[in-house]
């Protein structure tokens, strides 16, 4: 694999993740407990024998930048290794700043003519899975075309979703269809491309459009011979609240394909507030524990059952918590009760406070497309007022506080704001437009 080196995008937005990418970017949000999305790719890299990793970061890459640091728990580092961070070369203008996924990687071409690689692996920041990507490699030099898409097989319910190829019985890409309403096919696209180097270059230099989905491929497919590689493994694409749920619930199934350990999913543990400065995991005689991961520092004396809990996290006697995501030192204090919700770092539920209750059915009123599924979602450093009840698809903004809460039960679909923070938003909008009129 010398003769092929990766760019891996990891600086999206993450918009569908709500609270959770407001604070990092999208690849930086936990997973699994002690990991990072982002750990996947960059593991399925160095398990692959790849040299040399760009790293394209553009929306808030203070933690994503600081996770990765030298890139040495991924093993790149040395004289012909290496994981290198590229942001874009920003200015005063809009237009200095990464465009789209293409426009990202045709601002680094001098990195990658220096590294004079024959194949490119585009590969993205943000999805669960394990490749060896040798053998993608191998299929693309057997198969003779300039681009190769990996892909698996979606359900036509979720085709609209991706990027989807109809193909011939070589998988020769006869078609493509970015997010199509009416699907032709289920072959979607994994967000993992291989060029050949030259073509790669010939293709961003002549393109018309800044995305590889929307204008790149099209244009290989209409123009050129790209090829379709079948992808049979596990992949998900986290992107949604749900999905993010559904993949940390899968490390629970014995049967879903998701093995860290044997993926030999690589992290860095050196990082503060992971495991390497942690005590061990301490299970009280009065704890309740059932198909859930507990990770290093957490304190668990009360009932955790089908959840995922990242280090430091605290279960006081009598609570519970049941189908749920906990981040990085949250503290769950006594006799309080959750059930389906996800909370980002840092965060604290008052005694005897139940959140996950009532029916699924009703969508959060702000963001109905990002909670509907009956899982409520706490911002980082939320702090939840003592007794309060609150339902499902409700949505906990960052740095709530007690005083925050205009009343003791929340229905299902409500959103609980950071009233302090809000003001003074409002008072800077309004500021803002008198100086604009002032003017």
């Amino acid at each position: 694999m010398r003769n092929t080196m990766a760019m891996l995008l990891a600086g999206g937005v993450g918009s569908r993740l709500n609270v959770l990418a407001r604070v990092r970017a999208k690849p930086a949000v936990p997973f699994g407990g002690m990991y990072r999305i982002i750990d996947f790719t960059l593991s399925n890299a160095m398990n692959s024998g790849i040299d040399n990793v760009g790293i394209l970061t553009q929306y808030r890459p203070y933690s994503l930048m600081k996770h990765i640091g030298t890139g040495v728990p991924w093993d790149f580092i040395g004289r012909s290794r290496g994981a290198k961070i590229l942001p874009p070369k920003t200015g005063a203008k809009d237009s200095d700043w990464y465009q789209g996924t293409a426009d990202a990687v045709a601002q680094n071409l001098e990195y990658i003519e220096h590294h004079h690689p024959q194949y490119v692996l585009i590969l993205s920041g943000d999805h669960i899975y394990y490749m060896d990507y040798s053998e993608l490699i191998d299929f693309h030099s057997n198969h003779n075309g300039g681009l190769t898409i990996a892909t698996r097989d979606v359900s036509l319910h979720t085709a609209s979703q991706f990027g989807i190829a109809v193909t011939d019985a070589t998988f020769k890409i006869l078609d493509w269809e970015e997010k199509p309403e009416n699907p032709r096919s289920t072959r979607a696209s994994m967000g993992v491309y291989v060029f050949d180097t030259e073509f790669l270059f010939h293709c961003l230099n002549n393109r018309t459009g800044n995305d590889f989905g929307q204008h790149i491929i099209p244009w290989v497919v209409k123009k050129s011979e790209a090829y379709a590689y079948p992808f049979r493994g596990y992949w998900q694409d986290v992107g949604t609240i749900h999905a993010l749920w559904e993949a940390n619930m899968d490390l629970l199934k014995e049967d879903s394909g998701l093995e860290i350990e044997e993926w030999q999913i690589s992290t860095n543990l050196d990082e503060e507030g992971l495991t390497g400065d942690r005590l061990p995991a301490f299970i009280a005689h009065t704890a309740n524990v059932k198909q859930s991961i507990i990770s290093a520092g957490c304190c668990i004396k009360g009932n955790v059952k089908w959840s995922v809990l990242s280090p430091g996290v605290t279960v006081e006697e009598g609570a519970s918590v049941t189908n749920s995501i906990i981040f990085h030192d949250c503290y769950i204090e006594k006799n309080a009760a959750l059930d389906l919700v996800i909370m980002d770092k840092d965060g604290r539920i008052g005694e005897g406070a139940l959140i996950g209750r009532g029916e699924k059915e009703t969508p959060n009123q702000l963001y109905p497309a990002h909670l509907n599924t009956g899982i409520t979602l706490a911002g980082k450093n939320a702090i939840i007022k003592p007794g309060s009840k609150i339902g499902r698809n409700c949505l906990i903004e960052c740095h709530v506080e007690p005083d925050d809460f205009q009343k003791n039960e929340y229905r299902s679909g409500d959103t609980i704001r950071n009233l302090k923070r809000n003001l003074m938003q409002g008072d800077g909008a309004r500021l803002a437009e008198a100086n604009r009129w002032l003017k």
